[in-house]
C-alpha cells in the first residue's frame, strides 16, 4: 500500500507543482511579500469554501473543490518557504523558488511516510469532511501559536502543522480521485 500511495501522492504533488510554476511565471514571486499569517488566512479562506460546499451540497462558482485542496497544498508549502526565508531572500529566482519548493515536498513527504508507517494509512478509512475539519482546526491552532509569538509549550509550532496540513490535502485528493474512479 505504500507503494501506492508514494504513487498518488506523487501524481498530486506534480500537479500542485505545476500550478505554483505557472502562476509564478504569470505573478513572480508577488506572494513573498505575504507574512506568514496572511498565507495562514488564506488556508483559511480555501478551507472554509471546501467546508461550505460540503454543507450545502452545491457551488455558485464553476471552480471545485479539488483546485481548492490543490490551493491549500501550495499555500502550505509557500509557508514554510517563508518561514525558512529572510527578508533579504524575498526576490529569489524561479529556479531556486522551485528548488525550495521541492525540497519542503521532500520533507513533508517524508513526514507522510513515517506516520504512515506508525498509524498504518488509517487514513484510508477517513472521510473527506474530516480532512478538512483537521485543516480548519490546524488553521485556528497556528493563530493561536503566531498569537503567542511562535512560541509553544508542549506542541507542534506552524512549521508542523502546515506539514500536516499538506498531508491530509493530498489524502483527501487521494480520497477523491479513488471514489472517482471507483463510480
Amino acid at each position: 500500500m505504500i507503494n501506492q500511495t508514494t504513487i498518488q501522492y506523487d501524481e498530486i504533488i506534480s500537479k500542485c507543482k505545476s500550478i505554483f510554476e505557472k502562476k509564478n511565471h504569470d505573478y513572480g514571486p508577488s506572494w513573498r511579500i505575504m507574512r506568514v499569517s496572511s498565507i495562514i488566512d488564506q488556508i483559511f479562506i480555501k478551507a472554509t469554501r471546501i467546508r461550505t460546499l460540503e454543507e450545502k451540497g452545491t457551488q455558485m462558482i464553476a471552480e471545485g473543490v479539488e483546485s481548492e485542496w490543490m490551493g491549500i497544498i501550495n499555500y502550505c508549502i509557500m509557508a514554510l518557504i517563508q518561514l525558512t526565508k529572510d527578508e533579504e531572500g524575498k526576490n529569489l529566482a524561479e529556479k531556486d523558488l522551485v528548488e525550495l519548493y521541492e525540497k519542503k515536498v521532500v520533507e513533508t513527504k517524508n513526514l507522510m511516510l513515517q506516520k504512515n508507517h506508525d498509524y498504518g494509512e488509517i487514513w484510508r478509512s477517513m472521510l473527506v469532511s474530516t480532512f478538512t475539519d483537521m485543516l480548519l482546526m490546524r488553521v485556528n491552532r497556528m493563530h493561536q501559536i503566531l498569537s503567542n509569538e511562535g512560541k509553544t509549550i508542549a506542541s507542534e509550532g506552524v512549521e508542523s502543522n502546515l506539514m500536516d496540513m499538506i498531508n491530509y490535502s493530498v489524502f483527501a485528493l487521494i480520497q477523491m480521485n479513488t471514489k472517482e474512479k471507483t463510480s
